[in-house]
């Protein structure tokens, strides 16, 4: 007997996602991907309960997945980091008077549909040196609520996700009104832009799992999901972020260099052109309080 919580995949599709069961009404089952950011309905008798050892198989792949992103963006970040020094450091003579300035990272605002996930994403947004407010709120309510809590927090960067997908059922994956949760994205991003029009003072990202692409960048955002109508992992909309944040303001992000980095690539993620937000002055001093 399947209750809340538990671990579970879809026979129809070959047990290709691993869900978690989020509620059971009747002979129906709303599920919430455990690593992806889908969410999908399915009947009882499609569902087969994951053991501890499938599952532990599952997140050693999940696992090694999320660390070969982090080490390519650890690898871009000192990169940039490079950048930056010789850029600060121009016309000094010895290496000390080079690294002698501060960088301002951008506030990161992320509003997130599931907190287990919001959760994994701060934890990120940390591990990386970056500041963030994490808030939970339902897709549902996003475009609502958004405008407000902008207003309040100030960030530079916003990101939307949760949980989203696309139903062949509900209509042509041209239609917005095929996909569980994109019309709130898009609403979102649309009164943001109603208050905020510069793409470079606010830089939005906004989807989740195969979520309707064209529209939200439509509506007004510089980065979205889903090009190809894929799944797209958990914490990729966090790499999306914190590539725009460790960018100078003074240099244009390359969409392709975002994405690389990112668990589900070109085909999950896509963008515009934007400029990065990060700021160096100098000098600094370790003598004089802050």
């Amino acid at each position: 007997m399947l209750t809340h919580g538990d671990l579970v995949t879809r026979k129809s599709y070959d047990h290709d996602v691993l869900f978690r069961v989020y509620s059971i009404e009747g002979s129906m089952v709303k599920l919430i991907g455990e690593h992806v950011r889908l969410q999908a309905d399915a009947p009882l008798e499609d569902l087969k309960k994951i053991t501890g050892s499938e599952y532990e198989e599952r997140k050693t792949h999940i696992n090694k997945q999320e660390a070969c992103s982090y080490r390519l963006f650890r690898q871009d970040y000192r990169l940039l980091k490079e950048k930056r020094e010789v850029e600060a450091g121009g016309g000094y003579e010895n290496l000390e008077e080079k690294l002698n300035y501060f960088q301002i990272s951008p506030r990161i605002l992320h509003i997130d549909g599931d907190p287990l996930f919001l959760k994994k994403c701060v934890q990120l947004y940390e591990q990386l040196g970056l500041q963030v407010h994490g808030q939970y709120i339902q897709e549902k309510n996003m475009p609502s609520e958004v405008t407000a809590l902008v207003q309040k927090i100030q960030p530079e960067i916003i990101v939307l996700t949760g949980h989203d997908a696309y139903s062949k059922a509900k209509g042509s994956i041209r239609e917005l009104e095929s996909y569980r949760n994109s019309k709130y994205f898009v609403e979102a991003v649309r009164n943001l832009r109603q208050h905020y029009p510069h793409f470079d003072h606010l830089v939005i990202f906004a989807g989740a799992c195969q979520s309707h692409f064209e529209s939200i960048i439509k509506a007004g955002a510089n980065f979205a999901s889903s090009p190809a109508r894929v799944n797209i992992h958990a914490i990729d909309p966090v790499y999306v972020a914190a590539r725009v944040a460790y960018t100078s303001f003074m240099d244009h992000i390359n969409i392709w260099e975002v994405v690389r980095n990112t668990i589900s690539g070109e085909k999950g993620l896509g963008g515009l052109q934007t400029r990065g937000l990060l700021r160096i002055g100098m000098p600094y001093s370790e003598d004089v309080e802050n």
